[in-house]
Parts: C-alpha cells; sequence; structure tokens
C-alpha cells in the first residue's frame, strides 16, 4: 500500500523555514553549477560561430593558435596552386592570407587587456559574410585605418569612430565599425595586412591562409591533394569552424574544471542541509511513522514517502536556481582566451544539455541527502513510535 502524494505536500507547509532554507541552498548550488557550464558552453558557441562551413584555414602544425603560426610566402603561393579553391567574378582565388597581432588597449572598467589586430585582404569580406559595417565604412588599403569590432567599441577607451589608435610604431584612424554575429570577429580590430606586415615587418608572410571550397563538400578532395604535396607537410587545414572550435577548448575546459571543483564543494553544504532537515522532518513526524506502519503501510512505503519528498525539495530548489542561471543570457563577459592571448567577449549561454545536468545534479543532491532520514523513518518500531508520542 503506497503512502498518498498529499501527505508529502502537507508536510512542506508544517515546515515552512527549514524546506525554504534547503531550497534556497540547493537552487544556489545549482544556480552556480549551470552558471559555470553556461560560461563554458558561451565560449565554444562564439567561437564556432567565428568560423564558416565552408571555408579552410591552413595554419603551422606545431602552432597553438593564429599568434604562434607562420605562412611564408612561397608556401602561400603554393597553396594556390591547389584544387578546389573558389573563385571570385574576376577570376581571383576567394582567398584571404592574414596576420595576426596582439596589442595592448586600455578598458573602459580600467587596466589593459590584450586585443588581436588581424590583417586581412579585402576579399575577407566575401569569405566571411557573417561581418557586416554597420558604421563608417571599410578601411582602404594602403592606408594606416582600422575598423572596430562591437566588443571593441563597447569595453575599451578610445574606440570611437574617427578616434586613433596607435600600436606598430604607428597611428591607425577608426573608420568603421562591423558586427560578426556575436562571433569571436567582435573582439578583433581589421586592418589592411600590408600594412599591418609593414608596420610589424612581417612581410615575410602570414599567420595563417583562409580560403572558401569551391563546393562545401570538397573539403576531402582538397586535404588529399594538400598531403600530397610534400612542400606543405608543415602546416595542417581544417575546416575554419573547426579551427576556431578547437581554440575554445582550452579555456572552456579550465572554466569547467574550476567551476565544477567549486559546486561541488558547495553541493556538500546543500546535501548536508537537505539531510538535516528530513532528519528533522522524521523527529517531529515518529507518531505518525508509527500510525502509518500501524495501519498497514510497509517500511517501503514510509522509506520511498521520505526520500519523494527530499526528492521534491531538491528538484523545487534546481528549477529557482536554473530558472535564475537562465536570466545570465541576457549578460556577456570577456575574458582572455589561452589559445590566442587576447580578449573574447562572449555571452553565457543555455543548452538542454545544460538543463539535464542541472536538474540530474539536483536529484542526486536530493537523493543523497534524503536517502538515510528515509531508511530511519522505515526503520522506526511501531511499538517505540506510538510510545513516543
Amino acid at each position: 500500500m503506497k503512502i498518498p502524494l498529499k501527505y508529502t505536500i502537507r508536510n512542506f507547509k508544517s515546515r515552512k523555514l527549514t524546506t525554504i532554507i534547503t531550497v534556497a541552498g540547493i537552487a544556489m548550488v545549482v544556480f552556480v553549477f549551470a552558471a559555470v557550464l553556461m560560461m563554458a558552453y558561451g565560449i565554444q558557441k562564439t567561437m564556432i560561430a567565428t568560423g564558416c562551413t565552408d571555408n579552410v584555414l591552413i595554419a603551422r602544425k606545431s602552432a597553438y593558435g593564429e599568434v604562434s603560426s607562420i605562412v611564408v610566402r612561397d608556401d602561400y603561393n603554393t597553396i594556390l596552386t591547389l584544387p578546389h579553391i573558389a573563385k571570385a567574378e574576376d577570376g581571383k582565388p576567394l582567398v584571404s592570407g592574414e596576420t595576426v597581432i596582439v596589442i595592448g588597449l586600455e578598458r573602459r572598467s580600467g587596466g589593459l587587456s590584450n586585443v588581436t589586430a588581424r590583417g586581412v585582404a579585402r576579399t575577407v569580406f566575401t569569405l566571411r559574410p557573417q561581418v557586416k559595417i554597420v558604421e563608417g565604412r571599410a578601411f582602404q588599403q594602403g592606408a594606416r585605418e582600422v575598423i572596430a569590432g562591437a566588443s571593441i567599441r563597447k569595453n575599451f577607451i578610445g574606440a570611437e569612430l574617427g578616434n586613433t589608435v596607435s600600436f606598430g610604431g604607428d597611428t591607425w584612424t577608426i573608420v568603421g565599425y562591423f558586427e560578426a554575429g556575436g562571433s569571436g570577429f567582435d573582439s578583433e580590430f581589421w586592418v589592411d595586412n600590408d600594412q599591418l606586415q609593414d608596420a610589424f615587418n612581417r612581410q615575410g608572410g602570414f599567420s595563417t591562409v583562409t580560403f572558401k571550397l569551391d563546393d562545401p563538400n570538397s573539403f576531402s578532395a582538397f586535404k588529399a591533394a594538400f598531403e600530397n604535396e610534400p612542400r606543405l607537410q608543415q602546416f595542417e587545414p581544417k575546416i575554419e569552424q573547426k579551427f576556431f572550435q578547437e581554440q575554445s577548448e582550452s579555456l572552456s575546459t579550465f572554466i569547467n574544471i574550476l567551476g565544477i571543483f567549486i559546486t561541488v564543494i558547495f553541493s556538500f553544504g546543500a546535501t548536508i542541509g537537505a539531510m538535516i532537515t528530513m532528519y528533522a522532518a522524521v523527529a517531529n513526524r515518529i507518531v505518525e511513522v508509527g500510525t502509518l506502519r500501524a495501519l498497514g503501510f510497509k517500511r517501503r512505503s514510509v522509506l520511498s514517502a521520505f526520500l519523494m519528498e527530499s526528492i521534491a525539495i531538491s528538484l523545487f530548489g534546481g528549477l529557482i536556481g536554473l530558472l535564475l542561471a537562465s536570466l545570465l543570457q541576457f549578460f556577456s563577459l570577456s575574458m582572455l582566451n589561452f589559445s590566442s592571448f587576447a580578449e573574447l567577449q562572449f555571452s553565457f549561454a543555455l543548452s538542454p544539455s545544460i538543463v539535464l545536468s542541472s536538474l540530474f545534479f539536483s536529484l542526486f543532491m536530493g537523493i543523497a541527502g534524503g536517502f538515510l532520514p528515509a531508511v530511519r523513518a522505515a526503520r522506526l518500531k511501531i511499538v517505540d513510535a506510538l510510545r513516543a508520542g
């Protein structure tokens, strides 16, 4: 015989304060847990949005990021001879040899931070159609001009249209702003590649080479031709989206490990809180338990009732914590990307897997906190329980 659900619900009202405290503690832990996962997922989502599925990016195999990669001009010219590179209307390949430099700028919130300055070819706007000039104009070839991403405009001093920034021993005029759909490009300056190479004396080559495939399905054929070219064995071609996704792995893994470690520590407190609440519930309802057993309810029914009560409290707290965490999607955060050594702005992002993980985490705390008190309630002897009244 099962104990009615309304019995469990009625007991919440009899100990409002302890129940509220336990729910609040579990909600806080789940909030932190979900926030950490949302932060890591937000970084991954931002970096994935940075690349296109029909673009190929070529970098040196030993490089841990674009900053440390180099493709000399002879190798660049060899790459252009390979098949499956898309052509523009004028017959020229849709390719952008790019130079990536890290510079220092002063944040509006105080202190210096690293920012990526990317030297690009004019074909870059065809290669990356998600990048749109939203104010001002594009830089002119042959001029010391830059365009700034949305994050640069928002977070750094002196990034207003018409102002100048100093790097590479020269001053550069900000002539436009661009938006890149919330991708990592929003945290960059873009300049004419020849001008950037001249300023930093990097005319010998590029950091990476990006081009558009003539067909999104021809990457395997291109890679086979690439690997058969003996002069390019020190480089590796990757789909641009995959390349930037891999660039997020170090930072997102670090956040996950650190955040989950902190969350696990907090969860011990929440679990103990749930356990104390349930032990108090058992102590206050010894006579009730004895009466239930005398009426014919089995031990497993008593155990299930108390365990379900603990699970219900935890799930309710988990839902509150998850709801609060979902509000973080309206906020953005900037952190130093370990792969690029430059600042990256991203937004918290929620996914179905994060929702399920958070609810399972709260469920685990409920089971862990309620199991021993439920066992104690189930093991009470009928006579001793009735005498306690």
